[in-house]
């Protein structure tokens, strides 16, 4: 991006800027986002868990035994990049869900919503323990 072009965004105000739909963009190859083997979840969000939203995330993979080494975030823009990988759980948070990633699937509200709404904490732990009664 030229100084010209940065200028223009800095004058509307504009501090980042993302990208919609790369793939749209001819002969930009972004590279492939493949998860380590010790990855079993995949939690799929327009914003990253960080502070208080990261306690709720941690406190709900430990529910299906899952730690925090063992999942990693993706922008649901960047879904389209993922590899190859050995997932176990896949979480859309806040956006649509798309089928076939993993044999198991979250879909919730995103995590601000969760915390503070007891109807969206009983959804995602029914849908939880339906996979952990199937697993039995």
């Amino acid at each position: 991006m030229s100084f010209r072009q940065q200028d223009y965004l800095q004058e509307m105000g504009i501090q980042r800027w993302r990208l919609h739909r790369v793939q749209v963009v001819h002969g930009l190859s972004l590279k492939q986002v493949e998860p380590d083997d010790s990855c079993q979840l995949l939690i799929v969000s327009p914003v990253m868990p960080q502070g208080q939203f990261a306690i709720l995330f941690e406190k709900v993979l430990k529910s299906f035994t899952v730690s925090v080494d063992e999942a990693m975030y993706i922008h649901p823009d960047d879904l389209y990049r993922l590899g190859n990988h050995h997932l176990q759980w896949v979480w859309f948070a806040g956006c649509q869900p798309v089928d076939g990633i993993a044999p198991r699937q979250l879909v919730s509200p995103p995590l601000s919503q969760i915390e503070s709404n007891p109807l969206h904490r009983r959804e995602l732990w029914r849908q939880i323990c339906s996979y952990q009664e199937s697993d039995r």
